[in-house]
């Protein structure tokens, strides 16, 4: 009984997230909201789309927006290498909403963590204005800040997005 009850409790304190890389800032997405992880490729760009757009993808039969993180969060676009070579390969998360699908590009992904309360804190005051208002929660590492993701507010294109643009 007491093992039970001890993986109840483990089971309803955790959350697990996608972890993704945008340079050496370590994000996470809820796992229930994402969908594929694939390399995007055939990327055809949409005139006048707002900034964070890349542009359209074929994914699976489905016509998709594939939206840059990096754009989305104010940075500038990774740039080559110091060596001259091109920057390294992106990858993208496939998400939902509103029944329309999504691809979000991104530096890296990482692994499915499984996080409990305990790591769990509030936004800090003093994190990057660009990606407070972004945050659900930040959970500490080892050393590192995960910053989770709110989907809703990423893909929810309102005033931040246009500015962007």
């Amino acid at each position: 009984m007491q093992a039970a009850n001890a993986n109840a409790t483990e089971t309803g304190a955790t959350n697990d997230f996608v972890t993704v890389y945008v340079g050496d800032t370590l994000f996470g997405l809820a796992i229930e909201r994402v969908h594929d992880v694939f390399v995007p490729s055939g990327v055809t760009p949409v005139p006048l789309a707002p900034a964070e757009i890349v542009g359209l993808l074929n994914l699976r039969g489905r016509v998709v927006t594939a939206m840059s993180l990096r754009r989305r969060l104010g940075l500038p676009d990774a740039e080559a290498e110091a060596d001259g070579t091109k920057a390294s390969p992106k990858m993208a998360i496939g998400l939902e909403q509103a029944g329309e699908t999504f691809a979000l590009v991104v530096d890296g992904v990482g692994e499915v963590l499984k996080l409990g309360a305990d790591s769990r804190e509030a936004v800090p005051i003093n994190l990057d204005p660009r990606f407070r208002d972004l945050a659900i929660c930040v959970h500490r590492l080892d050393g590192r800040l995960l910053v989770i993701l709110d989907v809703d507010a990423l893909l929810g294109f309102t005033t931040a997005g246009a500015k962007a643009a």
